[in-house]
Protein backbone atom coordinates (compact mmCIF):
# COMPACT_ATOMS: atom_id res chain seq x y z
CA UNK A 1 0.00 0.00 0.00
CA UNK A 2 1.36 3.40 -0.68
CA UNK A 3 2.51 5.61 1.92
CA UNK A 4 0.07 8.50 2.69
CA UNK A 5 2.36 9.90 5.26
CA UNK A 6 3.65 13.55 3.88
CA UNK A 7 1.71 13.12 0.69
CA UNK A 8 1.36 16.57 -0.88
CA UNK A 9 -1.80 18.00 -1.64
CA UNK A 10 -1.99 18.69 -5.38
CA UNK A 11 -2.34 22.43 -6.37
CA UNK A 12 -0.97 22.93 -9.48
CA UNK A 13 -3.88 21.80 -12.01
CA UNK A 14 -2.80 24.45 -15.24
CA UNK A 15 -5.94 25.42 -16.04
CA UNK A 16 -5.57 27.25 -18.73
CA UNK A 17 -3.54 24.87 -20.87
CA UNK A 18 -5.29 22.27 -22.83
CA UNK A 19 -5.09 18.90 -22.67
CA UNK A 20 -2.18 17.64 -24.21
CA UNK A 21 -2.61 14.10 -25.72
CA UNK A 22 -5.37 15.16 -27.99
CA UNK A 23 -3.84 14.79 -31.47
CA UNK A 24 -5.74 12.94 -33.77
CA UNK A 25 -9.45 12.56 -32.59
CA UNK A 26 -11.98 15.43 -30.57
CA UNK A 27 -12.92 13.81 -27.74
CA UNK A 28 -10.61 14.18 -24.85
CA UNK A 29 -8.64 11.10 -23.81
CA UNK A 30 -9.57 9.19 -26.56
CA UNK A 31 -6.37 9.28 -28.83
CA UNK A 32 -4.99 5.37 -28.26
CA UNK A 33 -9.02 3.93 -28.58
CA UNK A 34 -10.10 1.57 -31.50
CA UNK A 35 -11.71 2.60 -33.94
CA UNK A 36 -15.32 1.21 -32.54
CA UNK A 37 -14.68 3.07 -29.13
CA UNK A 38 -14.60 6.26 -31.56
CA UNK A 39 -17.28 5.60 -33.22
CA UNK A 40 -19.40 5.22 -30.32
CA UNK A 41 -18.03 8.35 -28.59
CA UNK A 42 -19.07 10.42 -31.66
CA UNK A 43 -22.51 9.37 -31.64
CA UNK A 44 -22.42 10.74 -27.83
CA UNK A 45 -20.09 13.81 -28.37
CA UNK A 46 -21.35 16.15 -31.19
CA UNK A 47 -18.17 16.53 -34.05
CA UNK A 48 -18.59 20.05 -34.88
CA UNK A 49 -19.01 21.28 -30.91
CA UNK A 50 -17.16 18.81 -29.29
CA UNK A 51 -19.83 18.43 -26.45
CA UNK A 52 -23.09 16.80 -25.56
CA UNK A 53 -26.46 17.19 -24.54
CA UNK A 54 -27.98 14.04 -22.50
CA UNK A 55 -31.34 13.10 -21.31
CA UNK A 56 -31.40 10.97 -18.04
CA UNK A 57 -34.13 9.28 -17.89
CA UNK A 58 -33.81 6.01 -15.69
CA UNK A 59 -34.57 7.45 -12.44
CA UNK A 60 -38.02 4.92 -12.56
CA UNK A 61 -35.13 1.88 -11.71
CA UNK A 62 -35.30 3.53 -8.17
CA UNK A 63 -37.75 5.49 -8.07
CA UNK A 64 -40.64 3.76 -10.03
CA UNK A 65 -42.88 6.43 -11.72
CA UNK A 66 -41.79 9.80 -11.35
CA UNK A 67 -43.35 13.36 -11.77
CA UNK A 68 -42.30 14.38 -15.14
CA UNK A 69 -41.67 10.81 -16.96
CA UNK A 70 -45.28 9.21 -16.40
CA UNK A 71 -45.74 8.65 -20.14
CA UNK A 72 -42.37 8.25 -21.86
CA UNK A 73 -43.94 7.13 -24.95
CA UNK A 74 -45.10 10.72 -24.85
CA UNK A 75 -42.08 12.53 -24.06
CA UNK A 76 -38.99 11.06 -25.85
CA UNK A 77 -39.87 11.55 -29.17
CA UNK A 78 -40.56 15.49 -28.75
CA UNK A 79 -37.51 16.21 -26.82
CA UNK A 80 -35.34 13.97 -29.06
CA UNK A 81 -34.63 16.56 -31.79
CA UNK A 82 -32.94 18.55 -28.95
CA UNK A 83 -30.54 16.07 -27.23
CA UNK A 84 -27.88 13.89 -28.00
CA UNK A 85 -28.19 11.25 -25.95
CA UNK A 86 -30.97 9.10 -24.62
CA UNK A 87 -29.92 7.65 -20.90
CA UNK A 88 -31.64 5.07 -19.31
CA UNK A 89 -33.09 1.76 -18.93
CA UNK A 90 -33.32 -1.22 -21.52
CA UNK A 91 -36.89 -1.61 -20.22
CA UNK A 92 -37.58 2.30 -20.58
CA UNK A 93 -35.51 2.30 -24.02
CA UNK A 94 -36.76 -0.60 -25.52
CA UNK A 95 -40.39 -0.02 -24.95
CA UNK A 96 -40.58 3.99 -25.66
CA UNK A 97 -37.70 5.10 -27.71
CA UNK A 98 -38.53 4.32 -31.26
CA UNK A 99 -35.64 2.31 -33.00
CA UNK A 100 -35.65 4.97 -36.06
CA UNK A 101 -34.81 8.05 -33.72
CA UNK A 102 -31.12 8.20 -34.63
CA UNK A 103 -29.96 9.40 -31.03
CA UNK A 104 -26.67 8.00 -28.79
CA UNK A 105 -28.23 5.83 -26.16
CA UNK A 106 -26.01 5.55 -22.71
CA UNK A 107 -27.59 2.07 -21.39
CA UNK A 108 -27.47 1.91 -17.71
CA UNK A 109 -26.23 -1.23 -17.04
CA UNK A 110 -26.22 -0.72 -12.97
CA UNK A 111 -29.23 -1.64 -10.54
CA UNK A 112 -29.86 -1.43 -6.74
CA UNK A 113 -32.42 -1.29 -4.02
CA UNK A 114 -35.32 1.05 -4.43
CA UNK A 115 -35.69 4.17 -2.83
CA UNK A 116 -38.02 2.54 0.13
CA UNK A 117 -34.67 1.71 1.13
CA UNK A 118 -32.26 3.77 2.79
CA UNK A 119 -28.62 2.89 1.06
CA UNK A 120 -28.75 2.93 -2.18
CA UNK A 121 -25.01 2.16 -2.92
CA UNK A 122 -25.69 -2.09 -2.85
CA UNK A 123 -25.83 -2.69 -6.89
CA UNK A 124 -25.30 -5.22 -9.04
CA UNK A 125 -24.23 -5.20 -12.76
CA UNK A 126 -27.78 -6.26 -13.78
CA UNK A 127 -27.42 -5.86 -17.91
CA UNK A 128 -24.33 -7.86 -19.39
CA UNK A 129 -22.22 -7.23 -22.74
CA UNK A 130 -24.44 -8.90 -24.95
CA UNK A 131 -27.78 -7.15 -23.82
CA UNK A 132 -25.65 -4.19 -24.38
CA UNK A 133 -24.65 -5.55 -28.01
CA UNK A 134 -28.19 -6.01 -29.09
CA UNK A 135 -29.11 -2.59 -28.31
CA UNK A 136 -26.67 -1.02 -30.01
CA UNK A 137 -25.41 0.74 -26.85
CA UNK A 138 -23.06 3.79 -27.65
CA UNK A 139 -22.03 4.20 -23.75
CA UNK A 140 -22.50 1.74 -20.76
CA UNK A 141 -23.53 4.00 -17.68
CA UNK A 142 -22.40 2.30 -14.25
CA UNK A 143 -23.52 4.19 -10.82
CA UNK A 144 -20.15 4.12 -8.68
CA UNK A 145 -20.40 4.95 -5.06
CA UNK A 146 -17.17 6.77 -3.68
CA UNK A 147 -17.02 6.87 -0.18
CA UNK A 148 -20.49 4.51 0.75
CA UNK A 149 -20.79 1.55 2.59
CA UNK A 150 -21.13 -0.04 -0.85
CA UNK A 151 -17.72 1.35 -2.45
CA UNK A 152 -15.72 -1.90 -3.09
CA UNK A 153 -18.49 -3.75 -4.74
CA UNK A 154 -19.50 -0.45 -6.77
CA UNK A 155 -16.14 -0.28 -7.97
CA UNK A 156 -16.12 -4.42 -8.76
CA UNK A 157 -19.18 -3.56 -11.15
CA UNK A 158 -17.31 -0.50 -12.45
CA UNK A 159 -14.22 -2.88 -13.46
CA UNK A 160 -16.53 -5.79 -14.86
CA UNK A 161 -18.20 -3.22 -16.81
CA UNK A 162 -15.19 -1.36 -18.30
CA UNK A 163 -13.49 -4.73 -18.88
CA UNK A 164 -16.50 -5.92 -21.10
CA UNK A 165 -16.36 -2.79 -23.02
CA UNK A 166 -13.09 -3.14 -24.00
CA UNK A 167 -13.68 -6.35 -25.59
CA UNK A 168 -16.14 -5.39 -27.45
CA UNK A 169 -15.83 -1.64 -28.16
CA UNK A 170 -18.54 0.00 -26.20
CA UNK A 171 -17.81 3.21 -23.61
CA UNK A 172 -18.52 3.21 -20.07
CA UNK A 173 -19.88 5.95 -18.54
CA UNK A 174 -19.19 6.02 -14.66
CA UNK A 175 -21.34 8.05 -13.25
CA UNK A 176 -20.04 9.78 -9.72
CA UNK A 177 -23.25 9.11 -7.37
CA UNK A 178 -23.98 11.25 -4.00
CA UNK A 179 -25.75 10.18 -1.75
CA UNK A 180 -27.43 11.98 1.49
CA UNK A 181 -24.54 11.15 3.80
CA UNK A 182 -22.03 11.72 0.93
CA UNK A 183 -19.58 15.00 0.78
CA UNK A 184 -20.72 17.28 -2.06
CA UNK A 185 -17.07 18.77 -1.45
CA UNK A 186 -14.35 19.31 -4.54
CA UNK A 187 -12.50 17.31 -2.02
CA UNK A 188 -14.54 14.27 -2.99
CA UNK A 189 -15.31 15.40 -6.38
CA UNK A 190 -12.01 14.96 -7.17
CA UNK A 191 -11.42 11.75 -5.85
CA UNK A 192 -14.08 10.46 -7.01
CA UNK A 193 -14.04 11.48 -10.65
CA UNK A 194 -10.19 10.77 -10.90
CA UNK A 195 -10.91 7.33 -9.13
CA UNK A 196 -13.38 6.16 -11.78
CA UNK A 197 -11.49 8.13 -14.76
CA UNK A 198 -8.46 5.70 -13.24
CA UNK A 199 -10.34 2.52 -13.54
CA UNK A 200 -10.54 3.32 -17.43
CA UNK A 201 -13.96 4.52 -17.81
CA UNK A 202 -14.06 6.73 -21.26
CA UNK A 203 -16.36 9.54 -19.90
CA UNK A 204 -17.76 10.76 -16.07
CA UNK A 205 -20.92 12.31 -15.20
CA UNK A 206 -20.38 14.08 -12.03
CA UNK A 207 -21.85 16.79 -10.80
CA UNK A 208 -20.80 21.15 -10.60
CA UNK A 209 -18.99 22.18 -7.47
CA UNK A 210 -16.56 24.74 -6.04
CA UNK A 211 -13.54 24.84 -8.30
CA UNK A 212 -15.21 23.57 -10.68
CA UNK A 213 -12.76 23.94 -13.42
CA UNK A 214 -9.81 22.32 -11.31
CA UNK A 215 -11.91 18.90 -11.05
CA UNK A 216 -11.83 19.14 -15.09
CA UNK A 217 -8.66 19.96 -15.49
CA UNK A 218 -7.57 17.32 -13.13
CA UNK A 219 -9.84 14.23 -15.09
CA UNK A 220 -8.66 12.83 -18.73
CA UNK A 221 -11.71 11.92 -19.73
CA UNK A 222 -14.44 14.46 -20.80
CA UNK A 223 -16.72 15.46 -17.80
CA UNK A 224 -20.43 15.83 -18.06
CA UNK A 225 -21.80 17.53 -15.59
CA UNK A 226 -25.57 16.00 -14.04
CA UNK A 227 -28.66 18.37 -13.30
CA UNK A 228 -29.44 17.22 -10.19
CA UNK A 229 -32.40 18.53 -8.46
CA UNK A 230 -35.01 20.50 -9.98
CA UNK A 231 -33.85 24.00 -10.49
CA UNK A 232 -35.91 27.55 -11.71
CA UNK A 233 -35.08 27.47 -15.24
CA UNK A 234 -33.27 30.22 -15.25
CA UNK A 235 -31.00 29.02 -12.74
CA UNK A 236 -31.19 25.73 -14.45
CA UNK A 237 -29.64 27.53 -17.94
CA UNK A 238 -26.90 29.42 -15.68
CA UNK A 239 -25.65 25.53 -13.92
CA UNK A 240 -25.00 24.89 -17.75
CA UNK A 241 -23.59 28.00 -18.90
CA UNK A 242 -21.26 27.93 -15.75
CA UNK A 243 -20.10 24.52 -15.99
CA UNK A 244 -19.31 24.71 -19.94
CA UNK A 245 -17.39 27.86 -19.19
CA UNK A 246 -15.51 25.78 -16.78
CA UNK A 247 -14.67 23.05 -18.95
CA UNK A 248 -17.52 20.53 -18.84
CA UNK A 249 -17.96 18.52 -22.51
CA UNK A 250 -22.10 18.58 -21.61
CA UNK A 251 -24.58 18.34 -19.32
CA UNK A 252 -27.12 15.80 -18.64
CA UNK A 253 -30.23 16.85 -17.87
CA UNK A 254 -32.93 15.23 -16.14
CA UNK A 255 -35.36 16.68 -13.81
CA UNK A 256 -34.57 19.95 -15.47
CA UNK A 257 -36.28 19.37 -18.46
CA UNK A 258 -38.95 16.44 -17.50
CA UNK A 259 -40.19 18.46 -14.77
CA UNK A 260 -40.22 21.85 -16.62
CA UNK A 261 -43.59 23.32 -17.15
CA UNK A 262 -42.36 23.52 -20.66
CA UNK A 263 -39.84 20.27 -20.95
CA UNK A 264 -39.18 20.99 -24.89
CA UNK A 265 -38.31 24.84 -24.75
CA UNK A 266 -36.09 23.99 -21.69
CA UNK A 267 -34.56 21.20 -23.78
CA UNK A 268 -33.94 23.31 -26.99
CA UNK A 269 -32.43 26.19 -24.26
CA UNK A 270 -29.98 23.66 -22.92
CA UNK A 271 -29.33 22.39 -26.70
CA UNK A 272 -28.00 26.63 -27.47
CA UNK A 273 -25.81 26.55 -24.45
CA UNK A 274 -23.68 23.10 -24.95
CA UNK A 275 -23.40 24.12 -28.62
CA UNK A 276 -23.93 27.38 -29.73
CA UNK A 277 -22.16 28.78 -26.65
CA UNK A 278 -25.17 30.84 -25.11
CA UNK A 279 -24.91 32.67 -22.34
CA UNK A 280 -27.55 32.32 -19.36
CA UNK A 281 -28.95 35.60 -20.72
CA UNK A 282 -29.35 34.45 -24.17
CA UNK A 283 -30.29 31.64 -23.05
CA UNK A 284 -33.40 32.90 -20.70
CA UNK A 285 -34.39 35.41 -23.69
CA UNK A 286 -34.26 32.78 -26.13
CA UNK A 287 -36.58 30.48 -23.64
CA UNK A 288 -38.82 33.46 -23.51
CA UNK A 289 -39.51 33.89 -26.78
CA UNK A 290 -39.91 30.10 -27.58
CA UNK A 291 -42.89 30.31 -24.61
CA UNK A 292 -44.41 33.06 -25.75
CA UNK A 293 -44.83 31.97 -29.50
Amino acid sequence: MADLEGLKVAKNYHIDEPFANQNGFYVKGANSLDWGMKKHLSNIFNPKSGNTVMFAFDHGYFMGSTAGLERLDLLLPKLAPYVDVFMGTRGAIRTCVAPEISKGIALRVSSGSSMLQDDLSHEVVAVDIEESIRMNADAMAVQTFIGADGQLSSIENLSKVINAGFRYSIPTLGVVAVGKQMERTDRFFKLATRIVAEMGVQMVKTYDCENFEEIVAACPVPIVVAGGKKLPEREAMFLAYDVMRKGAKGVDMGRNIFQSTHPVEMAMTINKIVHEGFTDEQAWEFFQDMINQ
